[in-house]
């Protein structure tokens, strides 16, 4: 992209609510656009080895006078004889019936991977890629707008899905794809497709590719984060290299989405939420494409299209 150049705004659907890193708990944000069957919040940290007790909250509203409804109260606790998690729901500053899980899955002085994934009634809750628990909603989930953290807990990073990454695969969980990664574009692409790929950074990343190969298996063009240099390019299939001027998005062991959007002759690039550049293959270029390859230093969770 370059200087003074301005991209046009990507829609608002395909825009990733941008991950938070480090946040201070007590930790309360805004859930943009709220919350919906299919989407997903995911919580990366770890638990302190003095731990007592963590929550989060999916709250209907951050007021803390009155205090808000809360939809879902996730609360593991450390310090009883048999450590143990409780669900709940505040309606109307009542409690409701809690829910106990006496199984924890979480254990002091070690790090964790939470994923909560919301459906039509219940919300799934998985703990470092297993099935751990579901709670059914007592208040409609499209009242909920706010996530609160609060408690014994560090927290590396809070990540936002917005659109479900079990679709392609059928699994309850999304554990991970084997990288290198391929996948098949059996239509090529069209205006007003998009690309998804999110995942996470490994400990000691060394680069990132995301091809697309054509009839011919010629790749026409290749997206390469390079964390040598920190340097995010576009390589063409003979190797010519233009770099995108635009901050390094990608961190080791953090949260990532790459989004492409196709439009007329082009591919529009956004990581985490913020257009970044785009690149011209012209539109019969676009449309012989065939596959869509990835590979380098991150764990996938999900691959879009």
């Amino acid at each position: 992209m370059s200087p003074g150049e301005k991209l046009d705004p990507l829609p608002d659907t395909f825009i990733l609510q941008p991950p938070v890193f480090h946040p201070v708990v007590p930790y309360v944000t805004t859930i943009f656009g709220g919350l919906r069957a299919g989407k997903m919040v995911v919580l990366q940290g770890a638990v302190p080895l003095n731990a007592r007790r963590f929550q989060v909250d999916f709250q209907c509203g951050c007021s803390l006078h009155p205090q808000p409804d809360i939809a879902i109260h996730f609360n593991p606790r450390f310090h009883t004889t048999k450590p143990h998690v409780i669900c709940n729901t505040l309606h109307g500053g009542r409690w409701q019936a809690e829910a106990r899980w006496p199984h924890l899955a979480l254990q002091r002085g070690a790090s964790f991977l939470i994923l909560f994934l919301f459906g039509n009634e219940e919300m799934k809750v998985s703990v470092n890629g297993q099935h751990f628990l579901h709670y059914r909603y007592q208040l409609p989930l499209s009242r909920v707008d706010t996530l609160g953290i609060y408690g014994d807990i560090l927290v590396t990073a809070v990540g936002f899905l917005n659109v479900s990454p079990f679709v392609e695969g059928g699994s309850e969980y999304p554990v991970g794809h084997e990288v290198p990664c391929s996948r098949a574009l059996p239509q090529g692409l069209w205006p007003g497709q998009v690309i998804i790929v999110r995942g996470l950074v490994l400990p000691e990343p060394k680069d990132f590719t995301l091809s697309l190969l054509d009839e011919a298996a010629h790749v026409p063009v290749t997206l390469r984060a390079s964390f040598a240099d920190r340097t995010l390019a576009w390589v063409s299939r003979w190797g010519r290299k233009k770099l995108i001027l635009a901050p390094f998005l990608f961190y080791p062991q953090r949260f990532f989405e790459v989004l492409l959007l196709c439009q007329e002759g082009e591919l529009k690039l956004a990581l985490s939420g913020q257009g970044v550049g785009a690149t011209s293959l012209g539109q019969q270029a676009l449309e012989r494409l065939r596959e869509l390859r990835i590979s380098g230093s991150v764990q996938l969770y999900c691959v879009h299209y």
